[in-house]
């Protein structure tokens, strides 16, 4: 076996196998015989004792069967969807006789939960064999065809990065494309359009295939006392998967729901450099693709997208509407919106998002933007960070900041870079003023306010970080500030005559709202620091108020 193929299958030792066999039971099977199928969407961890194993890419319309991996004695089975839920990319089947341990799905969950060592060892090879998939015959198991300066493609191909999606791009301007629609017989009008295991989806959303995926909420029993889950987190930011990692590794069952994706703001970040324990910077979309894996492994469940609609108290409890018209009952709420991004006040520009006007500078869009002049709007490091990371990409750059100052709202150490940066060019009290372009943006006007110079500038993209409004619009009797920030603890007492504090006999605990069981978190919270450590911390912190709440109502 190649050196990727160890890590993504190591030898357990005898004791290592003892150990697993404590949590499940030893079954004969044959060879040829299916262990798990593609499309199944709840399987058992499968240990190969005696038995050897192939995974295999099943055949479809267009591509012929192909074997992924030999796995031989000794080796257990499973992927990353084990923890997350979600459907099974490829088919396993036994490839001789010989004996497999079973563990089912509550005796796995045992095992990551009372192993550390065993746990550590099987997420580690999880995330390791989904690396492979994404960049080997896996990844041609999910495939989105589509136009590469089409908004509603960029959105499938946002959402399948950030929840960890092995899945294959393909530009039906490309010959690949090409062929595939033709073999396919795919019209224009079919696009964006998904392959998977369970054939096309024409005009695909992210909803469409979240559910293919088994990504999506569907109650698993009718309302009870034990349905009722202990935090419902709205929103799958920074905060609200810190809060679902604390929650669910305490012992709370937690449920998140994610409007768009997974991550949040802090996924547009290209590089976050200044936040601890990564010394040589970590991207947003790692760092929140890691907490979603690690809420997951303590038993979190996350769906997206999903919409909560609204919130409401009910028998003690809450009841969270959703915009399918599906509800959950939590005992608390966490809200962990964030905030919505803001948008420049010009002729065009909604019809240009996605088609040149993004909000977010990761690989996916400097992909698009093939080296050409790009612009960014924003002084803070969030504009700062989506620069230099375009200009490594070989795109010219123009950052243009409203104010004088490029000090004045970035860290030093960007600015230093920005200022050193030769593919950089700044441009102080100026503003984007217009926009053209025919389908797809092509050009935009800078005006200098000192001068009132206009300049026409070559755009192929640009990439807007100028701040955003709290999402928390959606809230009914909730108390919030005069910007709509939601208003926690102490800045409740702070009102006039505590009026935003509905009276319980007590203070409202850290980080809770003016209705009792009800948090917030976050960039959504009233005098929040937006800044990535300091939503993690919150998310953390807000976890010791929600037991201290149970506490006190059970």
């Amino acid at each position: 076996m190649s050196d990727t193929q160890v890590a993504a299958f190591p030898e357990l030792n005898a004791e290592q196998m003892d150990r697993l066999r404590g949590y499940g039971i030893s079954e004969k099977v044959r060879g040829g015989e299916v262990l798990v199928s593609t499309g199944q969407l709840v399987y058992d961890f499968l240990v190969l004792d005696t038995a050897s194993a192939e995974i295999v890419r099943e055949a479809d319309d267009d591509q012929a069967e192909a074997v992924v991996a030999q796995v031989p004695p000794r080796r257990f089975l499973g992927e990353l969807n084990l923890i997350t839920g979600q459907a099974v990319y490829l088919t396993t089947r036994a490839t001789a006789d010989g004996e497999i341990i079973r563990i089912d799905p509550a005796n796995f969950r045992r095992l990551m939960a009372e192993d550390t060592a065993l746990s550590d060892l099987i997420l580690r090879t999880f995330l390791q064999r989904r690396h492979e998939l994404q960049t080997g015959e896996g990844a041609l198991s999910v495939r989105i065809l589509g136009s590469g300066q089409s908004r509603e493609s960029l959105a499938l191909r946002t959402w399948a990065v950030r929840s960890r999606i092995a899945h294959t791009w393909i530009d039906i301007d490309s010959e690949s494309g090409r062929t595939l629609a033709q073999s396919l017989d795919i019209s224009p009008g079919q696009l964006p359009i998904v392959a998977t295991h369970t054939g096309l989806i024409s005009n695909a959303t992210t909803a469409l295939l979240a559910q293919a995926m088994n990504l999506t909420y569907a109650p698993s029993a009718p309302a009870s006392t034990e349905s009722i889950v202990d935090i419902v987190v709205v929103g799958a930011g920074p905060a609200g998967l810190a809060a679902a990692v604390y929650g669910a590794s305490e012992g709370l069952r937690t449920m998140v729901f994610e409007a768009v994706a997974v991550g949040g703001q802090a996924s547009a970040s290209s590089r976050i450099e200044n936040y601890l324990g990564f010394e040589s910077g970590i991207s947003g979309t790692e760092l929140t693709g890691r907490a979603m894996v690690q809420a997951q492994k303590f038993g979190a469940r996350i769906a997206s997208p999903c919409i909560v609609e609204s919130v409401h108290p009910i028998d003690g409890t809450f009841e969270v509407s959703l915009s399918d018209h599906t509800t959950v009952r939590a005992r608390t709420v966490v809200v962990a919106t964030g905030a919505r991004f803001r948008t420049l006040n010009l002729p065009r520009w909604h019809e240009l998002e996605g088609r040149g006007i993004f909000y977010a500078a990761t690989e996916a869009e400097a992909r698009l933007c093939e080296g050409g002049p790009v612009a960014v709007v924003g002084g803070a490091n969030s504009a700062g960070q989506a620069a230099l990371f375009l200009a490594n990409h070989g795109c010219p750059v123009a950052l243009v900041v409203r104010s004088n100052d490029l000090y004045g709202g970035m860290s030093a150490y960007l600015a230093h870079r920005i200022e050193a940066d030769s593919r950089i060019q700044v441009r102080l009290e100026s503003e984007v003023t217009a926009l053209t372009g025919d389908r797809n943006l092509a050009g935009i006007a800078v005006t200098d306010h000192r001068t009132n110079h206009v300049d026409a500038l070559d755009c192929s993209a640009l990439f807007c970080f100028i701040g955003a409004d709290p999402a928390s619009s959606w809230l009914d009797g909730i108390q919030l500030d005069a910007e709509g920030f939601i208003l926690t603890d102490s800045a409740l007492l702070a009102r006039e005559n505590s009026a935003g504090w509905n009276p319980v006999d007590r203070v409202p605990l850290p980080f809770e709202t003016s209705e009792p069981g009800i948090f917030a978190i976050g960039d959504v919270r009233a005098g929040s620091m937006k800044r990535v450590a300091a939503a993690v911390g919150d998310g953390a912190s807000c976890v010791r108020s929600i037991h201290q709440y149970l506490g006190l109502t059970s």
